[in-house]
């Protein structure tokens, strides 16, 4: 099953699986009213067609964070700094959040993002390879979100497991890619990607894991 694009709709909804037409419209109607540093951050990425989660997968994400009292999360593929943000709002005033893009102006964006939201000095920004980037790190993280491009995926899941805490969470979006996951013999490299990402995130012993079908999919694994 695929997702069909609404006229007019932004991004961050393009991937709806299980919530299409009315039933969309009245998820997004009850989300709380964002401030309006997110609401910009919403308008821009719609009118230049930049990736981000949106504010229904980043609810999730900050609700997440503040069940297991997350303190540092690396979040791999951050453009903008949407989900950044959100992340930075849990973890708190000690808390810390990594920042990775391989684009030098979406990083300073999002610098001015995070500025202005009151976050600046809760996010450490990265411009490079963010797989490089945290393999170079020595500490384990609360949580480690993965949102880079999918042909990196099964890469990540190789990094992932000796820097995330035992009780942390592995958490990655875009995991039913628009439902071409459950296409028969898909022949797209990304696609592929994602289905052998997929399969051996569950097949991990380190991992407890589960895929809630909200917008484009999103695993939650938890470390064992």
């Amino acid at each position: 099953m695929t997702a069909s694009k609404k006229k007019n709709a932004p991004n961050w909804r393009h991937y709806d699986l299980t919530t299409a037409g009315p039933v969309d419209d009245y998820l997004y109607s009850m989300l709380p009213k964002r401030d309006n540093v997110l609401l910009e951050m919403e308008e821009y990425a719609t009118e230049h067609d930049v990736p981000i989660v949106g504010p229904a997968v980043a609810s999730v994400l900050q609700q997440l964070a503040l069940m297991i009292n997350a303190r540092t999360v690396f979040e791999l593929g951050s453009a903008i700094g949407y989900s950044t943000i959100w992340w930075a709002q849990a973890v708190g005033e000690n808390g810390r959040v990594i920042y990775t893009d391989g684009d030098a102006q979406n990083a300073e964006r999002a610098r001015s993002y995070f500025a202005r939201a009151g976050v600046a000095n809760r996010v450490t920004l990265h411009t490079g390879d963010a797989l490089e980037v945290l393999s170079e790190q020595k500490q384990e993280f609360d949580i480690i979100f993965n949102d880079v491009d999918k042909d990196d995926y099964p890469r990540v899941l190789r990094l992932v497991a000796p820097r995330l805490r035992k009780g942390g969470l592995f958490i990655t979006d875009n995991v039913l890619w628009s439902g071409r996951v459950a296409e028969k013999n898909p022949k797209d490299a990304r696609t592929q990607a994602i289905l052998e990402f997929n399969r051996k995130l569950y097949d991990a012993k380190e991992f407890f894991t589960t895929i809630l079908p909200i917008r484009d999919g999103l695993a939650v694994a938890l470390k064992r």
